[in-house]
């Protein structure tokens, strides 16, 4: 690893733990040469994953659609930014599990209408009605009845 304050690349690890998130690890490293110490993040590197679009577009897959999409649906709900990160982290990490190349928006948007019902019931509906699309008040009921009956 060069040091970014002499460009030598003499540089010892002097501490390596966890990060906050457990994703990644945090190292502290010394330059051999200068003195000076500084802190770098390794995280494992993940395969490119393709989104297929409704249309049949493919787009590189974006963690913050997903992100935004629940926020919308979480707007004024007693759901903190915290527990929207980690239900993020958690359905980013059900997709990679898959190990596949492409994964369609129906999948992920099943998957993240899953995890939002055990979440927030009404942030859940929210997204479930711009997800599939509801064309009238009747299918509206018709998802409200299935959260009612469970």
């Amino acid at each position: 690893m060069k040091c970014p304050f002499c460009g030598i690349e003499n540089t010892k690890v002097i501490d390596s733990r966890p990060a906050d998130d457990n994703s990644s690890i945090r190292r502290r490293r010394q330059c051999e040469i200068c003195g000076k110490r500084f802190t770098t993040y390794e995280k494992v590197e993940t395969m490119p994953l393709i989104v297929i679009k409704k249309d049949n577009n493919r787009e590189p897959y974006d963690r913050s659609k997903i992100e935004s999409g629940i926020i919308r649906s979480c707007h004024k709900r007693p759901v903190s930014i915290n527990q929207i990160n980690q239900l993020v982290d958690k359905i980013e990490t059900m997709i990679f599990n898959f190990e596949e190349k492409e994964i369609s928006t129906a999948r992920i948007g099943e998957i993240v209408m899953n995890e939002l019902k055990d979440l927030d019931p009404v942030a859940y509906v929210r997204f479930a009605s711009v997800y599939r699309e509801f064309k009238d008040v009747n299918t509206f009921m018709d998802e409200l009845k299935k959260i009612l009956d469970k």
